[in-house]
């Protein structure tokens, strides 16, 4: 029974190992190629647990993030002779991992970013080769990177790779160039400075205009309607006389001729030449008469 159980043991121990042999685990950011005695049979496994025969296949792994790769700086020369040193590095990803296994000599990380380094080497030489000192220094980043990527993009898919960005850390000038650089950048943002200016002003200069106008026209519009409003009470309070003239005449002459008397001669400062036969004097003389 002993030996029996024991052998049982063995057989489940065995069982196991050749279990634990034969399986592989895949994640989600990885990739995996499996090789029968030297040679790939496979390589497109995806997440999950996946199987092989033990001492005939084997698997190999690979990152399928997106990597970072930095390169030693290197100069360039413009379109003017001139030498610029670039610092740089570049985002990369494995996107065919047959072609970056045999491309990179077994998977090798660093001459893979060897051999990418070299492509974007040259697109940022075909790149600045066009371009002088001062356009590469003022050049948009997203326009001067992405020239980058289409020129070495078709270059790195031949390694198995996505170029995925480039980015520009560092631009050094030579110093013999750097202030005939810098000066002339200041002249263009002068100028640029100065049309804006200029611009301004002349918007303002309209705005102003078209304000004086609409200034003119309100004040116009607005002495129209009070002319209309002035005349319209005018006339009715012409209109409000004649009706009380009517109904008394006797009465408004003499009322009239009192706010006369009393706008006239109420104050001593005030001096009246007037004929005292006048017509002006009716009531006053009538007065005293009685």
């Amino acid at each position: 029974m002993a030996n029996r159980a024991f052998l049982v043991l063995i057989a489940i121990a065995a069982a196991a190992l050749l279990f634990a042999m034969s399986a592989f685990t895949v994640r989600e950011t990885e990739m995996a190629i499996k090789f029968r005695f030297g040679e790939i049979v496979r390589a497109d496994y995806g997440p999950g647990l996946h199987f092989m025969t033990p001492f005939v296949n084997k698997v190999q792994k690979f990152d399928k993030r997106v990597l970072t790769g930095n390169v030693p700086p290197e100069q360039f020369l413009t379109s003017e002779g001139k030498i610029l040193r670039i610092d740089f590095y570049m985002k990369w990803r494995i996107s065919d991992v047959s072609t970056f296994y045999q491309a990179t000599s077994g998977g090798d990380k660093r001459i893979a970013e060897g051999r990418l380094g070299a492509i974007v080497k040259d697109g940022i030489k075909g790149v600045i080769a066009r371009r002088t000192i001062q356009q590469v220094v003022a050049a948009e980043r997203a326009e001067f990177t992405g020239e980058i990527l289409k020129l070495a993009e078709a270059n790195a898919r031949g390694l198995g790779l996505t170029l995925v960005d480039v980015r520009v850390k560092k631009i050094d000038l030579p110093d013999e160039v750097s202030e005939s650089v810098f000066n002339r950048m200041r002249q263009d943002f002068d100028r640029q400075a100065k049309r804006l200016r200029a611009e301004g002003d002349e918007n303002a200069e309209k705005l102003r205009a078209e304000a004086d106008r609409q200034r003119t026209e309100i004040l116009a519009e607005a002495y129209r309607e009070a002319e209309g409003i002035r005349g319209e009470g005018d006339a009715k309070s012409a209109e409000i006389y004649a009706r009380t003239y009517s109904r008394n005449a006797d009465f408004y002459s003499f009322y009239r001729s009192m706010q006369a008397y009393r706008e006239s001669i109420g104050t001593e400062s005030d001096v009246l030449v007037i004929s005292p036969d006048s017509e002006f004097f009716k009531y006053l003389n009538r007065s005293g008469k009685r």
